[in-house]
């Protein structure tokens, strides 16, 4: 039997587990026998994550959900093969069920013709949707569902105590989860997400990529601070509701300003 190595009590985190990155960060969170994964990776991962919790001694009939954070490929390609090996429900919020159910590969992100992208994306049945305030037990553990758009429509956080499994949101260096248009990506309701995480009393952030780490009130400031300059800024296209720099053109543009002329046009 492989030695259990919890991050947290009843929670282990598979890349720490393993002892080198496999893929995203992968939650097994586990009461007693009965335990669940939030996330699961690359479908290349799966058998290797499998594995390991059955060296574990956990028992694979036991897994009582599989959740998915949000629908993006490198965190759910592998959910129907892990469905299909452990028999588990698969959670997820109901902006997210359509690219699930149907395999989207452009709103997943596994297809990106012009970075040469070009993945897999199995369908998966979503058994249950779950929205803002539901629970996930897990034995007699409960993870409270937060809603956290931005990053995408259907972005999903997991509060455990004072865990806050916190997705795609921020990252140890204040940086985010990838703010895209055809992805549903969001920059008002971004910032609402981190304010939210900013307001809230948890003092640990597990997020789905890179380490986990603990809940710091500057670096959250110092990141609303820069998605508020997005809002103004064409950094991210459609994301930004407003762009300053086009009034200031339309301006110039009515009053005849030439580059490099301060005086109006006759």
């Amino acid at each position: 039997m492989l030695e259990r190595r919890p991050i947290f009590p009843g929670v282990i985190e598979m890349n720490h587990q393993a002892g080198w990155r496999i893929g995203c960060n992968v939650y097994l969170i586990y009461d007693d026998r009965d335990w669940a994964l939030i996330d699961i990776g690359y479908e290349e991962s799966v058998d290797e994550i499998i594995e390991l919790i059955r060296q574990m001694d956990f028992p694979l009939s036991q897994c009582r959900a599989l959740v998915a954070t949000h629908a993006d490929v490198d965190h759910i390609q592998g959910l129907a093969k892990a469905r299909s090996i452990l028999k588990a429900p698969v959670l997820a919020h109901p902006k997210a069920v359509s690219s699930l159910e149907s395999g989207d590969r452009i709103k997943t992100f596994a297809e990106i013709d012009a970075q040469n992208v070009h993945l897999d994306m199995p369908p998966v049945k979503v058994d249950r949707e779950i929205v803002d305030g539901d629970t996930v037990e897990v034995g007699g553990c409960s993870l409270e569902v937060w809603l956290t758009p931005g990053h995408t429509d259907s972005q999903l956080a997991f509060r455990m105590g004072n865990l806050l499994l916190s997705g795609d949101n921020i990252y140890r260096d204040g940086s985010v989860g990838a703010i895209d248009a055809h992805h549903g990506s969001d920059i008002p309701s971004f910032i609402e997400s981190l304010e939210r995480i900013a307001a809230s009393d948890v003092e640990w952030l597990l997020p789905s990529h890179g380490p986990i780490f603990r809940k710091d009130d500057r670096l959250l400031a110092a990141t609303i601070a820069r998605l508020k300059g997005y809002l103004v800024l064409a950094d991210f296209g459609t994301c930004a509701p407003h762009w300053p720099l086009m009034d200031e053109w339309d301006r110039e543009l009515a009053e005849g300003k030439l580059p490099g002329v301060s005086a109006q046009r006759p």
